[in-house]
């Protein structure tokens, strides 16, 4: 399997939006209407009245076309050859609602569902008319038909794509901005606080009282710049999704939540061993963020991973992260992706490295040593 197609294979199913009613209402009111002019100008369809409604009942998996499109398109494929086996009549129109499944397959499924379905259905549209003796012509104008359903939903999929894309460089620039102004509210404040303690302390042999005064300045100083910190940082989590705002910095110990037996894709086991309390609140926080960047990387990239695992612990005077899968041996050596990128600033940041490559015995490792208490004054 070439690296594009591993690539479109392991792609996850984009986000879907919120259900609509009238947009479910549309998708079956088509094929009703469709329905409504074949009984009344159609005059060979009877004696097969059976044949249509069967079709008409099929059309109802155009409800699943978000949520289950693969198996939408196999119901709706496998109960029409039944009808045209079964009826042995002319064809019946109402059927070409299965072109808005094959849209809806390449559209809202993931990348094995689209391939499994845009496959499937071209082998469909070439075996079914061989068989049933149709003119190549006709063959020719249906693959048509379908290869632009095809290609408008594989369309649509990408730009929303590139939508999405474009809204996270806007949200990432924002961020950076925030960053700054947050860089520059503590540089302000924590140097206004550094030459009031200055001032204090040059003039308090003379004026004992001026370092209590100095002292009651530093004190509401402090408490501006807490207050703006936090009201920066606040804005920085609500640009992260499922984030809450209000929630503490992550810690070590928290390493042990990403552990998941019940979710999609593979078992994420995790260990944490050593004095998880002994960690400095940044040190915990930044291996809990590899650990978390790693997972999800196993998850989105490894092949035909089973197992993800995860241990993390304090041995002396660090902290040392270690996350593997045993998925086939990947090949990701052509380019860097930001995550690891981002995983080993963060690292470097607090003096620790943070590195990533086949593991010995198959699969992808990840490995980090930070120190225990932060970068060396």
């Amino acid at each position: 399997m070439t690296t594009p197609l591993r690539s479109a294979w392991a792609e996850p199913r984009p986000p879907r939006p919120r259900t609509s009613r009238a947009a479910d209402a549309v998708a079956l009111a088509i094929p009703l209407v469709i329905a409504f002019l074949e009984v009344a100008l159609r005059t060979d369809l009877a004696g097969h009245l059976g044949a249509l409604l069967a079709t008409l009942a099929l059309a109802g998996t155009l409800l699943w076309r978000r949520t289950r499109p693969l198996l939408a398109l196999a119901v709706a494929a496998v109960g029409l050859t039944l009808v045209s086996i079964l009826s042995s009549g002319p064809d019946i129109y109402v059927s070409v609602f299965v072109l808005g499944l094959a849209y809806a397959v390449v559209r809202w499924g993931s990348g094995r569902e689209a391939i499994v379905g845009a496959v499937g259905m071209v082998a469909f549209g070439l075996v079914d008319p061989l068989v049933n003796g149709t003119p190549a012509g006709d063959v020719l104008g249906g693959l048509a038909i379908l290869g632009a359903s095809l290609a408008l939903g594989a369309a649509m999929r990408y730009r929303a794509r590139s939508r999405q894309r474009a809204l996270d460089e806007v949200r990432l620039l924002e961020r950076e901005q925030l960053a700054r102004d947050l860089h520059d509210t503590v540089a302000h404040h924590v140097s206004a606080i550094a030459v009031r303690a200055q001032a204090g302390l040059a003039v308090a042999p003379h004026r004992p009282e001026a370092a209590t005064e100095a002292l009651a300045v530093i004190e509401a100083e402090a408490s501006r710049t807490l207050a703006e910190m936090r009201t920066i940082v606040r804005a920085l989590r609500r640009d992260e999704p499922g984030a809450d705002v209000d929630a503490p910095q992550r810690r070590l110990a928290d390493v042990a939540l990403l552990a998941d037996d019940a979710g999609p894709g593979p078992s994420v086991r995790v260990t944490v061993a050593g004095d998880v309390d002994a960690v400095a609140p940044s040190v915990g926080a930044a291996v809990y963020r590899i650990a978390q960047e790693a997972v999800t990387n196993a998850r989105r990239h490894a092949r035909s991973p089973r197992l993800v695992r995860v241990h993390a612990a304090v041995d002396g005077d660090v902290v040392r992260l270690v996350v593997t899968d045993d998925g086939e041996p990947p090949a990701r050596a052509s380019g860097e992706g930001y995550g690891l990128a981002g995983m080993r600033e963060r690292a470097a940041l607090l003096g620790g490295t943070c590195e990533a490559g086949p593991a010995p015995d198959g699969g992808w490792a990840v490995t980090a040593t930070l120190p225990r208490t932060g970068p060396a004054s």
